[in-house]
């Protein structure tokens, strides 16, 4: 005989219905409901968040990414100007954070402004800001200029 869709029936034992626990001793699965006397698990809504049965949690096993570099518990966060841009001041000028704010290369002074080295400086400049990297410290010198930390 052939199955159709009209001929199909379910399967012996292929449903079941849900046991339901708690609803008294004659239940045979009263009283504690399975969970035993007492203890953390024997309570509702009392698991310990991210508890792995005393192996070492997974939050701890695995290694921490980002910045950890603080000053008295504010992260430290600059805004950057690469070297090439500083070409738009003239030529023995003194670059401060306020004027590189004036003149649009930063949009705010955050911790401070970092000088990078992308570029090449054209000008003599004498440059004080909060930091610099290597490369942009040694164009500056090289160029015959002064880059001086301020804090």
């Amino acid at each position: 005989m052939a199955t159709t869709l009209s001929t199909l029936s379910v399967q012996e034992g292929a449903k079941t219905k849900r046991f339901i626990k708690g609803r008294g001793r004659g239940t045979g699965n009263g009283k504690t409901a399975g969970k035993g006397t007492k203890g953390q698990g024997a309570h509702n809504h009392t698991k310990k968040g991210g508890f792995e049965g005393g192996q070492m949690p997974i939050y701890r096993r695995l290694p921490k990414f980002g910045s950890r570099k603080t000053h008295t518990g504010v992260k430290i966060e600059y805004a950057v100007v690469n070297l090439e841009k500083l070409n738009v001041f003239e030529d023995g000028a003194t670059v401060t954070t306020a004027l590189i704010l004036e003149k649009g290369l930063v949009k705010k002074e955050l911790s401070g402004v970092k000088i990078l080295g992308k570029g090449t400086l054209s000008k003599k400049l004498t440059v004080q800001v909060a930091a610099f990297s290597a490369s942009a410290k040694a164009a500056i010198e090289a160029a015959g200029g002064k880059a001086e930390v301020i804090e």
